[in-house]
């Protein structure tokens, strides 16, 4: 099994959202992360999809995808060959003498404190999953109260495009 990021661009229309995620239900594939934005083509959006299997269903989700009316193209990203963020806010139970230990672990992930309340921060950070994760494991003495991740987004490297 291998985690695969498709990068794909779809018409900017009504209802094309509801027909790529109806593709994977229909099927039974689970959709671990997906985004969707308006490209710099008003009439064009952007959504990135990942998701996990072997190589077969990888492919086949590939090809059922590019079948659909509303996909211009589809392209997968490869780990090596693209830059892939995620943005995640996390709010945090503390105390003002947490604070300071708080800030210096977001400090060091190059995170941003957003908000401070009375007995909670909340923090962004933006990176790979692998750094989020990480920073995540490291709030683990802390009281982690709520999390909302965008999912993953993410271009190919150099020239290359959709």
């Amino acid at each position: 099994m291998r985690r695969a990021v498709f990068s794909i661009l779809v018409e900017n229309s009504a209802g094309v959202l509801s027909r790529v995620a109806g593709l994977f239900s229909r099927r039974g594939y689970n959709i671990d992360s997906l985004t969707v934005g308006v490209t710099n083509d008003p009439k064009v959006s952007r959504m990135t999809v990942t998701v996990t299997g072997d190589d077969d269903v990888l492919e086949q989700i590939e090809k059922q995808l590019s079948k659909l009316i509303d996909v211009i193209d589809i392209k997968e990203l490869p780990v090596d060959e693209s830059v892939n963020r995620e943005l995640v806010l996390i709010k945090v139970m503390c105390d003002a003498s947490q604070r300071q230990d708080i800030t210096a672990v977001t400090n060091i992930y190059r995170a941003n404190i957003v908000d401070v309340a009375e007995k909670s921060v909340i923090v962004e950070i933006t990176g790979s999953q692998s750094k989020i994760q990480s920073f995540i494991k490291l709030l683990d003495n802390f009281t982690i109260t709520e999390l909302a991740r965008t999912g993953i987004t993410g271009l190919a490297r150099g020239s290359a495009d959709l």
